[in-house]
Order: structure tokens, then sequence, then C-alpha cells
């Protein structure tokens, strides 16, 4: 019973990527010249290559994690042999000037080795924070891309045969465009999706932040879309099955 309830407690490329591709098949189905299959195709590589990524982010780098460990503790063991020979040297009766300037002098090397430290403890993150921010900015480059294609995609033509000459060519009936928009609004959604797999997969806060930023676009972008599908809602031919 855990077994499966644990199968639904975070998200699952594999179905992600398997939605994207039944979407493409239904728009190649309805629009098989259209442009907004080759997004859909685009998406599926990126969504293919995002899936790879966050499975490599969310492993760690053993072999860089023991690299700093063997320096961290190379730094510290310098900096007892350097004391050792500081005490040495003096014949463990340093007056108070000299032991003052020696600990001042350990003071000002530990601070720099400590600054060290934490850089290199904390690059294996922040190589990863930019390799996912990366990512993010191609998907959300992508959620610009699926909002042009339906951007000129206007239900009230339907209602009116006023156009001019500089006037975009449509030719979609009611329910095709119903059903474009909905195909747009399904990517968006997806694409809101792959990117929640860098936070599901790393709990850097940046990049969680970014994940939420790219969620928020993806679903007001959305929004705009089941506008417009609503105002199709009353218009939708009668007879015709979505699919």
């Amino acid at each position: 019973m855990s077994q499966d309830l644990g199968r639904y407690q975070g998200l699952r490329a594999d179905r992600i990527l398997a939605t994207l591709e039944q979407l493409r098949a239904r728009i190649l189905a309805r629009f098989p010249d259209s442009g907004l299959s080759e997004v859909c195709a685009e998406l599926i590589n990126v969504g293919q290559a995002s899936a790879v990524e966050a499975a490599n982010l969310a492993k760690p780098n053993y072999l860089w994690r023991a690299l700093v460990t063997l320096v961290i503790f190379a730094g510290v063991a310098a900096q007892i042999a350097a004391a050792l020979r500081f005490l040495k040297a003096s014949g463990f009766a340093a007056g108070g000037p000299e032991l003052l300037q020696a600990l001042e002098a350990a003071v000002n090397l530990l601070i720099l080795f400590g600054g060290a430290a934490w850089f290199l403890i904390t690059f294996e993150e922040r190589i990863k924070r930019q390799r996912a921010l990366d990512a993010l900015h191609r998907l959300r480059s992508l959620a610009h891309v699926v909002d042009m294609h339906q951007l000129t995609k206007d239900p009230t033509v339907l209602l009116t045969h006023q156009t001019t000459a500089a006037s975009p060519q449509r030719t979609m009936s009611r329910f095709e465009l119903t059903r474009y928009l909905d195909y747009s609004a399904e990517m968006l959604a997806l694409i809101g999706k792959l990117a929640a797999l860098y936070s599901d997969r790393m709990r850097d806060s940046v990049v969680i932040e970014a994940v939420s930023d790219l969620e928020n676009l993806a679903a007001n972008l959305g929004r705009k879309i089941w506008q417009k599908i609503m105002i199709l809602s009353a218009l939708e031919e009668p007879g015709a099955s979505p699919s």
C-alpha cells in the first residue's frame, strides 16, 4: 500500500513526456500543417533534455565532494602544522607581543581558508543552480512562443466578418478554433509541469522561486486562452466531438 502511495508523491518525467507525445498526435490529427505541431515537437525535445537534466542535477557529485573534503582536511592539517612549527621555533615560550602577532596571523589565515572552503563547498550547488536556470529560461521562451501562436486566434471574429487587408487570414471553424486554443492551453500547462521537475528534484531556493515564476507565467497565459474558450463555448458547433 505504501509503495503505491509513493508513486504519486512526485512528478514522473516519463508520464509528462508521454502526455506531450499524445498531445502532438492530437494536434497533427486536427492541424497537420500548423506551426503549433512544430512547437509541440520542439517542446518534446526540450522536455526530454529537461527530464535528463533534472535527474542529473538531483544526483550528488561524490567525486567533487571527496576532493573538497581532502582540500579541507589538508588545509586544517596545514594550519595545525604551522601552529606547531611556530611553538617549536619559539621553544614554547613566546612572549606576549610575539604570541599576539602569531595569533593574529593564524586568525587571518583561518578566515582566508574558511572563505576558500566555503567557495568550494557551495561550488557544486551554484553550478547546478545555473544549469537549472538556463533550462528554465528555455521553457520560459517556449511558453511565449506558444502564446504567440494563439495570439491572433480571436473568437470575436466569428461574430463579425468585418476585416481589413491587413487582417490575418482566419479559416478555422468555431470548433477548430476551440480545439486549437485548448491544445495551446494544454501545452502551457505541460511547460509548467516540466519546470516543476527542477523544484521537485532540487531544494535550491533560487531554483524553486524561478520555477514558481514560470508556473505563474504559464498559468496566466493559459487563463487568457481559457477566456477565449469561454467566449466560444456558447458558439460551439453541435455534433463535434473533442479529442
